[in-house]
């Protein structure tokens, strides 16, 4: 963004002319789908998918930012618009330097400067709620400045108010689905990552869940440098992971591991899922340790769910369809017909397919450009047929926020080509699990970090 446009949004002006610009993309949208739906217009629809694209673009902000979720999300739109937003990259054009001085005031006072001893004046990163500038501490520590831009809080109740089309639009397409539990999922989580000072939390519980990693390493926070909208942590140098796409397939499956322990150790030792485990947030270290980056988007479980996700795998190893009912419960699904219930397990036996399976092997591999489409799609299809008779089936919040990291990492794990006894190392992990020390674990966590609210 440029200073005069940062300025601008930041204005009960720049409000109302951000909710126009917001209101006049998602209408065009809604306006041609809903004629070529009811009217039986025609429409290019990969022109005007290459229109939405660059319009949500040129907004930047959390509309960007959820353009790019409902992209891994099959059949949440047609597949024309699908492609062309998930090209919506993550870096946006970085605010200006004089705009910066003042963010910068704002935050730490007038004399911000001198407690540096440099701050560099280009962004190091810039995505679609803030931007990262590199700095070096007064001790010599390299430092990474996160810095919010203006007004971002008013700029999410638009957009989210806005996405409320595009799920209606859905809904109007396909009744299988209900999207309200999507939303409220979204709209939460995006406004969490607008709290700094709640993801220097979650940066320290990390630290603190994955101390005996030794293959994974997460920065340390600055407390006297970050406030509400500025997050200062230790700077971790490492390449990106696509830089080691061609490596070594010892290098690779090292790579995958170290991720594999990164994402799961959380989860079934304290119930804390990392959220958003796209390729932006890990870089590799020269001895393929990863650096675990970016903590806005995490959420904690409490342990009767991350019971339910090993009942449910030991349901689908034994074929216990009693089991598995009670784990589709335990995520929250309510009043599952038969045929709901052998639809969710064709979903959940294409996740849990890889750690079933013992021998060494690849993730999977991704149909088009979305892991997993090929069969969200057939499941999707059969929901649609069940929804005609049934109603519908509501996506309980917990699924949808599983469902979309589990993928994500897993196109992570594709990339690579990791080729892992996946099945051996899941049944490790999960071997010793006990529910109530995970509870016990979970809320002396929670309370060192105050954050025992979030269970």
């Amino acid at each position: 963004m440029s200073e005069d446009k940062n300025y601008k949004e930041n204005t009960v002006g720049g409000r109302i002319a951000r909710y126009g610009r917001v209101s006049g993309t998602m209408a065009g949208l809604a306006t041609k789908l809903a004629g070529e739906r009811f009217l039986g217009l025609k429409i290019d629809r990969a022109d005007h998918a290459r229109a939405l694209t660059t319009a949500l673009g040129n907004l930047k902000g959390p509309l960007m930012k959820v353009g790019q979720i409902l992209a891994t999300i099959p059949e949440a739109l047609p597949a024309e618009y699908a492609d062309e937003l998930r090209q919506l990259q993550s870096d946006a054009p970085p605010m200006g330097w004089p705009f910066v001085r003042r963010r910068m005031c704002n935050e730490l006072g007038p004399g911000w400067e001198k407690l540096f001893e440099n701050f560099e004046k280009d962004a190091a990163a810039a995505a679609s709620l803030g931007q990262v500038h590199k700095a070096l501490a007064k001790d010599g520590q390299l430092l990474a400045c996160k810095l919010q831009y203006p007004d971002m809080q008013s700029a999410i109740d638009t957009d989210l108010h806005q996405l409320k089309i595009i799920f209606n639009i859905y809904e109007r397409y396909d009744k299988a689905i209900k999207t309200q539990q999507i939303h409220t999922e979204l709209a939460e989580r995006l406004r969490e990552e607008l709290d700094y000072k709640r993801e220097a939390k979650h940066c320290k519980l990390y630290a603190h869940m994955l101390k005996d990693e030794k293959g994974v390493h997460v920065p340390e926070v600055i407390d006297d440098l970050s406030t509400d909208r500025l997050l200062t942590s230790t700077w971790l140098d490492g390449d990106k992971i696509l830089d080691y796409k061609d490596a070594a397939q010892e290098k690779r499956n090292e790579i995958a591991m170290n991720m594999f322990r990164a994402w799961y150790v959380p989860l079934y030792y304290y119930g804390t899922i990392h959220g958003d485990p796209h390729l932006g947030n890990y870089t590799v270290r020269k001895d393929l340790s990863i650096n675990l980056l970016d903590f806005g988007c995490v959420r904690v479980f409490p342990p009767s769910f991350v019971r339910g996700v090993i009942d449910l795998y030991h349901a689908l190893m034994k074929d216990d369809r009693e089991l598995a009912v009670h784990a589709y419960e335990t995520w929250g699904f309510k009043n599952l017909s038969e045929e709901q219930i052998d639809t969710l397990n064709i979903w959940a036996g294409f996740l849990y397919g890889p750690i079933m399976d013992d021998k060494v092997r690849a993730i999977g591999h991704a149909e088009g450009a979305v892991y997993g489409r090929e069969t969200a799609e057939k499941v999707h299809k059969k929901l649609r047929e069940l929804g005609k008779e049934s109603g519908g089936i509501a996506v309980p919040r917990e699924f949808v926020f599983m469902d979309r990291a589990a993928l994500g990492l897993g196109s992570v794990f594709i990339h690579m080509d990791a080729q892992i006894n996946w099945y051996r190392i899941f049944n490790e992990l999960i071997e010793d699990f006990d529910e109530k020390a995970l509870h016990d674990r979970q809320t002396k966590a929670l309370e060192q970090f105050e954050l025992l609210s979030t269970n």
